[in-house]
């Protein structure tokens, strides 16, 4: 009986600290009304530390949606027909393997850089998605969140 309750104790206490572990979020805020043109550039801008490709990601999935988007290490006043400037920072963690635990993403206004949507996805080890599930989740938030305004 004493080895029952030890091992239910056991048990309840090894599944609490999974669940805690368990961590799915995501989120899309419009933070000034915006309306994309489709005929002008997205440009990705690459976070410096990102050596895994993110950009080419964003890029890709802008581009799969109907937009032009192209990667581009920095913005500055020489590129042309700038619709949006999109920024993005990850973070990778390790656990068992490396993997992307957050990405935020945030698309600027060319002229000041202000931002007018950020999105966010943050998934921990048990909700783990791929780089290129997250970029689909974060940039298809944005666009649902820019359509509903």
């Amino acid at each position: 009986m004493i080895k029952k309750i030890i091992y239910c104790i056991t048990a309840f206490v090894f599944v609490f600290q999974l669940a805690g572990c368990s961590v799915n979020k995501q989120s899309a805020q419009v933070l000034q009304s915006i309306k994309l043109d489709k005929e002008k550039i997205m440009y990705v801008e690459k976070f410096h530390a990102d050596g895994r490709g993110i950009d080419q990601l964003i890029a890709a999935e802008l581009t799969k949606r109907g937009y032009k988007a192209i990667s581009v290490g920095q913005v500055d006043a020489s590129l042309e027909n700038v619709g949006i400037i999109v920024t993005y920072f990850d973070k990778w963690i390790w656990d068992l393997s490396m993997y992307m635990l957050e990405l935020d993403v945030q698309f600027r206004s060319p002229k000041d850089r202000f931002s007018l949507v950020k999105g966010n996805s943050y998934h921990t080890s048990l909700t783990r998605k791929s780089p290129e599930e997250m970029v689909s989740e974060v940039i298809g938030n944005m666009l649902k969140k820019i359509e509903n305004q």
